[in-house]
């Protein structure tokens, strides 16, 4: 279903119909499972679709008193380079001549309003459609400025994160979004059913933010991270930012 540059559905077009209804405002507050938590460390240097990156340094107080995170989702504006966060996950990226497009099928109509309102800060047009499965296909629609995004992560049509891949805040929010799921007394971070070789440097970018997890493979429930403990969840928690309006709180982790 095609969508505006403003993420909503020309004419009579409406997106999925959300249960529960959302809150009007944010909220403020048997398999085996494989790999251990992966090292902390975590290559500083940028990786090709963004600047910068590394460990996140110390928190910092904003003027009101709350305290902000460095690389949280509230400490910069949106940028294309944030949609890595849905190719750490479960997103796939294809290109078409001198453009690309990215695409992710999620679970919950929920979701598709997240994403869509996401990607039009970007400023990228969206469509959703139903799939055979009873869930949602979101994609963008195919642009030019998605291209560099995917020549660093395509190893011919197979997906691999760059080197120097890192996550933060933004990148984060946007595959919580897309494939976040709780698992108390922990939460997961789903993973793309066949990308195993994004998984190691995926579970390594997490370590480098503070929020190492634990690698649960398919047969466990996954492929997906477990994030745990409680100082890993608040640092979660942190990064993402606020609940958006249209997810479930159950769907969010809860900020201190």
């Amino acid at each position: 279903m095609p969508l505006n540059g403003l993420g909503e559905p020309p004419g009579e077009q409406t997106l999925p119909a959300l249960f529960p209804v959302p809150d009007p405002a944010p909220s403020t507050a048997a398999g085996r499972r494989v790999s251990t938590r992966p090292g902390a460390g975590g290559n500083s240097a940028g990786d090709p679709a963004s600047p910068g990156g590394g460990p996140a340094p110390p928190e910092a107080a904003d003027e009101a008193g709350r305290q902000l995170v460095f690389f949280g989702a509230e400490t910069a504006e949106p940028t294309l380079a944030d949609l890595a966060g849905l190719l750490a996950g479960p997103g796939e990226v294809v290109r078409m001549g001198g453009t690309a497009r990215i695409s992710v099928v999620v679970d919950a109509a929920w979701r598709v309003h997240v994403l869509v309102a996401e990607l039009a800060q970007r400023g990228l047009a969206a469509s959703w459609e139903p799939t055979e499965d009873e869930r949602h296909a979101v994609r963008t629609s195919y642009a030019r400025t998605l291209k560099p995004l995917a020549a660093a992560w395509l190893r011919g049509a197979e997906k691999r994160p760059p080197a120097g891949f890192h996550l933060n805040g933004r990148r984060l929010r946007l595959w919580l979004a897309a494939a976040g799921a709780a698992e108390p007394p922990g939460f997961l971070l789903r993973l793309g059913v066949a990308d195993e070789g994004c998984w190691e440097p995926v579970g390594a970018a997490l370590a480098a933010v503070g929020v190492a997890g634990e690698l649960l493979d398919p047969p466990a429930g996954g492929p997906a991270y477990l994030i745990s403990g409680r100082r890993r969840l608040r640092r979660l928690a942190e990064l993402v930012g606020d609940r958006p309006p249209a997810a479930p709180a159950s769907a969010w982790p809860e900020r201190p």
